[in-house]
């Protein structure tokens, strides 16, 4: 019996490992498939209306399922606030800065960003205590962004106005996420409230916005759509709740780190994108930045059991 019971866990174990390699996988291919399509024939706009579309068409049948009380309970100035932070706006920034800087700068500062941010908000809104662990990543992560800002060089490129975008995401959405902590919004309830809220101005947002979909071919227009709506809007969501669900959150935060170096790889042969030797130190220190608290406190967690 015992011996089936740790198989179980073995096999969960490596089922949850998979998963998290298919989110660091989902999340490389949005940032590199949206650079190339930006670079090509969509615009910021187009690709945001597919994946909201796309994952629309996903989690209306969850939303059929569940009923729609928890969305009344939330309300609609709390799930329009959540969805302002994390829904729209949030893809049309990071979009709008891919067309201004490479795959590889989003994949770097929008998590970044957000490790930083949520630590400050949080510090603000919960008075939480910090761990000598998580102020040494913080540092780091900080010193990473200033190196990689300073690497890309700031003149007649427009790359640092898109390494700006990438870090408003990051306060974007790390906002939603003590806000949606602070309110005690499961996770499938906001993020069904942030898609459809997000879908009302899709009309309006087209007619006004530019758009490239007559000159893109319904082959791109198809992968796009599957890529953002069906894999990043939907998919990504659920294989990282399985992560957590499975190892826990910080064994699951490990899988984010990955996302800033496999894009880097990903983009050198798909974009054709070569990151300078001061950008991927920066890369590496903003991995360290992230990794080194999760695995200094998950070193304290086994020390105490």
């Amino acid at each position: 019996m015992r011996d089936a019971m740790c198989g179980e866990d073995a096999g969960s174990k490596r089922l949850a490992i998979l998963a998290g390699a298919a989110f660091v996988a989902i999340t490389t291919l949005q940032f590199v498939a949206a650079r190339f399509s930006l670079r090509e024939h969509l615009t910021a706009a187009d690709i945001v209306g597919l994946r909201f579309a796309g994952a629309a068409i996903v989690f209306l049948p969850v939303l059929w399922k569940r009923g729609t009380g928890k969305l009344k309970a939330l309300g609609w100035r709390k799930a329009g606030l959540l969805a302002l932070l994390a829904g729209l706006p949030y893809p049309l920034i990071i979009n709008q800065g891919l067309t201004l800087a490479p795959a590889a700068h989003a994949a770097a500062l929008s998590p970044a960003s957000i490790v930083f941010f949520s630590f400050l908000f949080s510090r603000i809104a919960f008075k939480e205590t910090v761990s000598r662990a998580r102020l040494i990543g913080i540092g780091a992560i900080i010193a990473g962004l200033v190196l990689f800002v300073f690497g890309a060089g700031i003149g007649a490129s427009d790359t640092w106005r898109g390494d700006l975008l990438f870090a408003g995401s990051g306060i974007m959405f790390s906002a939603y996420a003590v806000l949606a902590r602070l309110w005690s919004v499961d996770a499938v309830t906001a993020t069904i409230a942030v898609v459809l809220l997000s879908c009302l101005p899709l009309p309006l947002l087209h007619a006004l916005a530019p758009s490239g979909f007559r000159a893109a071919s319904p082959a791109e227009i198809a992968t796009q759509f599957v890529i953002q709506g069906f894999l990043a809007g939907a998919a990504a969501i659920v294989l990282y709740t399985y992560v957590v669900r499975r190892l826990g959150p910080q064994p699951a935060s490990l899988f984010m780190p990955c996302i800033p170096v496999t894009t880097v790889l990903i983009g050198m042969v798909v974009l054709g994108e070569i990151p300078t030797q001061p950008q991927l130190a920066a890369i590496a220190v903003i991995t360290f930045g992230m990794v080194f608290p999760i695995v200094r406190e998950a070193q304290g967690l086994r020390r105490y059991r």
